[in-house]
């Protein structure tokens, strides 16, 4: 039986030295894989529904969207509708009261700058729009100044009031800075900041475009426009993309 036995340790001898050559690795490793969702995130701005109720000459609503492409990387869109009531006035007398009634579209890409925890979709985000928009204007009333006039000098009534001048559009660059926040699941409040450089700008020679829907008002000798709104959206999962979480390197 002893022979038997050392037989065997002989024949087993050159595996476990084989065995020990190998290096152990002490360090643990996480193989874990863990899911982001990718989807659509449809929304309106609440700013507009809000002031579409405040102010009696203002109505609007606008329609927002995002697609995640990759981890940072998003689709982004925003559609919408206003029609605004304006007026100059100049010494308690009214100069011009015009409105703006017509729609757009704005088209692009966010990109997310904040590293969320796993499980969390928060964004941070820079990025970029190219708009259009087609509306039509209607000068209401009018003064003009008559000059003529030796005793008393001022301004008359307009002849030709309610006046519309139709087939108007501007196209322009949007620079976007944002964040969105997940309220609850798959419910997210966002807010957004824009500035708008205005490159193209079809106007009737009659009247200027002194206000764009989708890029607010017309400065005088600047393309530049501002805006902004304030966003609440639902998330759309519609498939999970596999991520393998990252460890901090450790000493040996």
């Amino acid at each position: 039986m002893s022979k038997y036995f050392t037989s065997l340790f002989i024949l087993l001898l050159p595996l476990l030295v084989m065995g020990q050559s190998k290096p152990i690795d002490l360090q643990a490793k996480d193989t874990i894989e863990y899911k982001d969702e990718y989807g659509l995130r449809i929304g309106a701005d609440l700013s507009r529904l809000v002031l579409s109720f405040a102010d009696e000459d203002y109505t609007g609503i606008e329609l927002v969207g995002d697609y995640r492409l990759t981890q940072k990387l998003y689709l982004a869109a925003e559609i919408g509708n206003e029609t605004k009531k304006q007026s100059e006035d100049l010494g308690g007398t009214e100069l011009y009261s015009f409105e703006t009634a017509g729609s757009y579209i704005k088209a692009g890409v966010d990109l997310n700058t904040y590293q969320n925890w796993f499980g969390m979709n928060n964004a941070i985000t820079i990025g970029g729009r190219y708009a259009f928009a087609s509306f039509s204007q209607t000068l209401n009333d009018y003064s003009l100044f008559n000059s003529d006039r030796f005793y008393e000098p001022g301004f008359l009534p307009g002849p030709n009031p309610n006046v519309e001048f139709s087939g108007l559009s501007a196209s322009w660059l949007e620079f976007v800075v944002g964040i969105k926040a997940e309220l609850f699941a798959n419910i997210y409040l966002g807010m957004s900041a824009r500035l708008g450089f205005l490159v193209t700008n079809k106007e009737d020679e009659r009247f200027p475009n002194l206000w764009i829907p989708g890029f607010n008002k017309v400065t005088e000798g600047s393309n530049f426009g501002v805006g902004y709104n304030y966003s609440i959206s639902y998330f759309i999962p519609l498939y999970k993309k596999s991520k393998k979480k990252k460890t901090e390197p450790q000493e040996p």
